[in-house]
C-alpha cells in the first residue's frame, strides 16, 4: 500500500512539473482598445502570417505606452484577437505622445508623425478577456 502511495505521488509530481512550463507562460496583459485599457490572456501562440486583426506595437512611445487592438470583442471584426503585427515607430523630430486607439495611430501616420510598418512574421493569438 505504502509503495502505491508514493508511486502516485511520484506521477503527481511529475505531470504538475510536465504541466508548469505551460502555466508559467500563460499570463494576464493589457493593451489599449479604442481609448480603453482592456485585458488579455497571453499565451505563446505565434501565427506567422496569420493575423487579422490589426495590432499596433510602439517601438519608441512614452513611458507606460500599452499596444494597441484595432479591434476587440463586440467592436465589429474581432477574429478572436488573430493579431497582424504592425510596429508604429515616431518619426524622428517628432515628440511621442501616448496612442490610444487606432483611430490616433492612423491620425498620427496621416500626419506624419509616424511610421506604421507590417510585421507579419511576429503575428500571434491572443484574446482579449474584459473591455
Amino acid at each position: 500500500m505504502r509503495r502505491l502511495i508514493v508511486l502516485a505521488a511520484i506521477i503527481a509530481a511529475a505531470a504538475l512539473l510536465g504541466a508548469a512550463p505551460a502555466m508559467a507562460s500563460t499570463g494576464k496583459g493589457e493593451l489599449f482598445l479604442n481609448g480603453r485599457v482592456v485585458g488579455t490572456t497571453v499565451t505563446p501562440a505565434a501565427i506567422p502570417h496569420g493575423g487579422i486583426d490589426p495590432l499596433y506595437e510602439v517601438t519608441n512611445g512614452v513611458a507606460g505606452q500599452l499596444g494597441i487592438a484595432a479591434v476587440g470583442p463586440g467592436t465589429g471584426n474581432y477574429h478572436g484577437g488573430r493579431w497582424a503585427v504592425f510596429t508604429v515607430t515616431f518619426d524622428q523630430g517628432v515628440a511621442p505622445v501616448m496612442l490610444t486607439s487606432a483611430a490616433a495611430v492612423q491620425a498620427a501616420a496621416a500626419a506624419g508623425q509616424v511610421t506604421i510598418t507590417a510585421d507579419p512574421a511576429a503575428d500571434f493569438r491572443c484574446p482579449v478577456t474584459r473591455s
